[in-house]
């Protein structure tokens, strides 16, 4: 089983989107969430502690759009060094290449939809505000830009608009707790939601004053 230590190494010390930081709320919520509803702890630490560890970084050879499935084949390595057995491995990679929002991988397991939920809860609310803003800014994008009609209809840029945090917001934050496959992690996203949803509404009320 890989332990704490052990995956400190794997992540970036400062990255505030992916770093380890991250990571261990993850562990932490889908402990919470697995304990619950009687998940098996050990698929699901192995996959929480390894599911951004490879590609998740800026400039990773340009992979973090993929970044699940570079990480689940990391997974995989890790784990065969370990000597877990090859279904359980692939238990563990089922977790890791669904839990994105974007995946295409649907999560089917139980463990998969808890390291999902867990991932997404951190997202939203404070964590997934400050989350937010840091990508924006890694990306080397605006915390806020006026979206155009297309995105706001269709959630399609028109060439040149720059995808802003707000952006984000419209595309994805605010739409995540919908997503959410668990009882438990919807119980807690509305908390969340609130702190969320507030922040992104007064951005552009304080955009938009700024801008008239």
């Amino acid at each position: 089983m890989p332990t704490i230590a052990q995956a400190r190494a794997w992540y970036e010390e400062n990255d505030p989107v992916h770093g380890f930081d991250h990571v261990l709320r993850v562990l932490r919520l889908a402990e919470i969430l697995g304990r619950e509803l009687g998940a098996d702890l050990e698929i699901l630490r192995a996959a929480a502690l390894l599911h951004d560890a490879s590609g998740a970084f800026p400039g990773e050879g340009g992979a973090r759009g993929a970044h699940e499935h570079a990480s689940a084949e990391f997974a995989r390595e890790v784990l065969m060094e370990e000597g877990w057995e090859p279904t359980r491995i692939e238990e563990v990679l089922h977790c890791i290449r669904s839990h994105r929002f974007r995946s295409k991988e649907e999560p089917a397991s139980l463990e998969a939809k808890i390291l999902f939920d867990a991932d997404k809860l951190d997202v939203n609310g404070a964590f997934g505000v400050a989350r937010t803003i840091g990508y924006a800014m890694q990306a080397g994008q605006p915390i806020f830009a006026q979206p155009s009609e297309s995105f706001l209809q269709h959630g399609e840029a028109e060439p040149g608009e720059p995808h802003s945090a707000y952006h984000e917001y419209l595309f994805k934050l605010r739409h995540v707790r919908d997503r959410l496959y668990t009882e438990p992690a919807r119980r807690i996203a509305e908390t969340h939601h609130h702190v969320l949803t507030t922040f992104f509404d007064q951005l552009k009320i304080e955009a938009q004053r700024g801008a008239s």
